[in-house]
């Protein structure tokens, strides 16, 4: 599965006029006999919800009072998330005729017109509060609780990471956990603010929408709703001006070349983007080439073997990546190893889906050709794992036959392509591409019927501050510095850096700043030169405006120094 739990809302969502009808219940009750926890998210004080709602048990958890209280209805327990409301609060706005007014352990509500009377109590008593509204409702928070913080809350304490999340709302106060959901849905009747933001609306309202989001959630795990989710995609890098990315959940990589080629290289960057995405990744690391990755735990080392429940307590925390060091293992003892820990980490996915991501280096020799998983009890389709290996034809069948990406580094591509050809007995690609520089690579989608083609990778983050600090106070060669010649070409003046651009912006004359700045010189350089096409678009947005020679420098120069040497 995809998703483990489902986060609804009451009000609105799957209650009208307060109440949840028996369809929906029964709808709700499908949902958790399918193995996935129920999650109800809303701005209700605990005691009223139980009053209005007797079927609490229904839910895994219940988030009350807008993300301030944590209820676990099989134990009967009330966790507050964030301290009580100041008592100073509550006379103050009792003393200024604030009524109704509701009290819980954290939350303190009322209704429209009061909000100016709330505010200006807040602002009068110097209070740190928030203030949420909710289709008339007026609620008190502590600054930061709301219904994504209570969400999260109880993620971490039943093990699930968001990415495993889809959540249901229909009001404003739901923006918030809808939005760290992997996938959001608003009913029919939700506020249009609110549909404009999620993956889907439902046709129906209320508890029928409810009801139609967990018919499709039990028939394809929402796999029909990927398309809408183009945001959770994975960059790989750029093709021309197109960016080169993979579904975050689908994909199964195989990542090729010969020693030294870059795969290490292209492995981190692509780690590096699970880590920025908050999608959870372990990596088997053979040869301790990835001991030091950022955002990452490592077990193991030449001394010291991991240990298989070390690596699966840590990844029981979502938000924990884990290299797995096998130095500390002799070399014909690894692949039993390997064979011990992939059982588990399916275990554990199947348990969880995470992790997201598993990373498997040196693959030819995990996974050799005489490898079949029949003592590891595989899904039929092995999504989220990339597979690094020099030699593709040395790699188990049974685990290239996951394979949907091909990604090849290093000069001679055509022959990695060949090489996993014959593995595969398939036929070699007509006119595959022959040398590739550094930085690029070839992507060839096996399950898609397209050619091979060459993409610019994207360089892990020691590389990109390596490639600032270059343009920033390094050389360019003269073909790809700048030049202020000026309208008549009396000039002459050679910049090869970015420091240097801007020391010369400052001392020519406005005629000759103005005529590359009309020509769009400026972003044309950034773009094509620095190969920066987010700094390119800011510079260009600033040659269309009508500024003067002053105004136009200061811009330009506020706008790289952010980006460059003001970090160099």
């Amino acid at each position: 599965m995809r998703y483990y739990a489902l986060a609804c809302d009451y009000d609105g969502t799957i209650a009208l006029n307060g109440k949840v009808d028996e369809q929906t219940m029964a709808a709700l009750e499908h949902t958790r006999n399918s193995g996935r926890s129920l999650i109800l998210v809303t701005g209700r004080e605990l005691d009223d919800l139980m009053r209005v709602f007797p079927r609490i048990d229904l839910f895994t958890r219940v988030v009350a009072e807008n993300g301030a209280l944590l209820y676990r209805p099989e134990s009967r327990e009330a966790i507050a998330l964030a301290p009580p409301p100041p008592p100073e609060l509550i006379a103050e706005l009792q003393a200024r005729k604030v009524a109704p007014l509701s009290v819980g352990q954290v939350i303190v509500a009322t209704w429209e017109p009061h909000e100016t009377t709330v505010l200006e109590t807040i602002r009068d008593l110097g209070l740190e509060l928030e203030v949420i509204f909710n289709k008339g409702a007026v609620m008190v928070l502590p600054t930061g609780v709301n219904k994504a913080s209570g969400l999260l809350a109880v993620l971490d304490e039943l093990g699930l990471s968001p990415h495993n999340v889809v959540s249901i709302g229909d009001a404003e106060n739901d923006h918030a956990f809808l939005r760290v959901s992997e996938c959001a849905v608003a009913v029919d009747n939700a506020l249009p603010s609110l549909k404009a933001r999620v993956d889907w609306v439902t046709t129906r309202d209320h508890g029928a929408g409810v009801e139609e989001l967990i018919k499709r959630l039990l028939a394809d795990d929402l796999r029909s709703l990927a398309p809408s989710q183009a945001r959770h995609q994975i960059a790989l890098g750029k093709r021309d001006d197109e960016v080169v990315s993979i579904d975050s959940y689908t994909t199964t990589i195989l990542l090729a070349g010969p020693s030294a080629s870059g795969k290490s290289t292209f492995a981190t960057s692509f780690m590096e983007r699970l880590r920025e995405q908050a999608y959870q990744f372990c990596i088997v690391d053979p040869e301790g080439d990835y001991q030091q990755l950022q955002g990452a735990i490592s077990l193991g080392d030449s001394r010291q073997p991991p240990v298989l429940d070390e690596v699966l307590k840590l990844l029981e925390q979502p938000s924990q990546n884990v290299v797995v060091n096998l130095l500390g293992i002799v070399l014909e003892d690894r692949p039993a190893y390997f064979e011990k820990l992939l059982s588990a980490l399916v275990s554990l996915r199947a348990r969880t889906g995470r992790p997201h991501w598993l990373v498997i280096d040196e693959a030819h020799h995990l996974l050799p050709t005489s490898w079949s998983p029949v003592r590891v009890t595989l899904p039929q389709a092995l999504h989220g794992l990339m597979m690094i290996t020099v030699h593709p034809d040395h790699v188990s069948g049974a685990a290239l036959s996951f394979v949907q990406l091909l990604i090849a580094i290093g000069p001679t591509p055509k022959e990695t392509l060949r090489s996993l050809a014959r593995a595969l007995d398939r036929p070699v690609p007509a006119d595959p591409p022959g040398h590739l520089e550094a930085g690029e690579a070839v992507a060839w989608r096996l399950n898609l019927d397209v050619p091979p083609f060459v993409f610019e990778s994207i360089p892990p983050q020691g590389e990109r501050r390596r490639h600032v600090r270059k343009y920033a106070a390094g050389e360019l060669p003269p073909e790809r510095s700048f030049y202020f010649r000026g309208p008549k070409g009396k000039l002459n003046l050679r910049a090869q850096n970015l420091s240097l651009f801007l020391q010369s912006a400052e001392g020519v004359d406005d005629e000759t700043w103005m005529f590359h700045l009309h020509q769009g010189d400026y972003s044309r350089w950034i773009r094509t030169a620095i190969k920066d096409d987010e700094l390119s678009q800011e510079i260009a947005q600033i040659e269309r405006l009508n500024l003067s020679p002053q105004e136009s420098r200061a811009r330009i120069r506020e706008r790289i120094e952010l980006r460059y040497t003001g970090s160099a």
